[in-house]
């Protein structure tokens, strides 16, 4: 069975659930957020990421009214993406993370002792100022 939103969503917008929800079931209003039923396959990924607990189980008795207003809105309002400035973001950003990863472990791009211990770490040869 589905996964629904309900009410803790209206006006909440934090999109968290989106952001990890494998396939593309969520539509955006000028309110809240609903999951097309047709299109959720129960993973249940959105529901251990909503900080709102705004996903319910279709299962659940307190989802019963819940059911037909997502199916219903789903229909009419666009299916949310998450937007192509933060696609694309993710997708520079992402390798050099990975990358840093693994350089950590060479002491290539090892930086100067900090005064607590341990090094700074720079993921490419430009220097760096830091903040006062």
């Amino acid at each position: 069975m589905a996964y629904v939103v309900s009410d803790p969503c209206i006006r909440c917008m934090h999109k968290r659930c989106v952001e990890v929800c494998p396939v593309d079931c969520f539509h955006e209003g000028p309110w809240m957020l609903v999951i097309d039923p047709e299109e959720c396959i129960d993973c249940g990924a959105c529901w251990t990421a909503c900080p709102s607990r705004a996903v319910l189980s279709a299962d659940d008795g307190e989802a019963a009214g819940w059911r037909e207003h997502n199916a219903f809105f789903a229909r009419r309002w666009p299916e949310y993406r998450t937007p192509p400035l933060r696609r694309r973001t993710e997708a520079v950003l992402l390798p050099v993370v990975a990358s840093a990863a693994v350089s950590v472990a060479s002491s290539a791009h090892a930086g100067p002792a900090r005064p607590g211990g341990g090094r700074l770490l720079a993921v490419d040869d430009r220097p760096t100022r830091s903040i006062a």
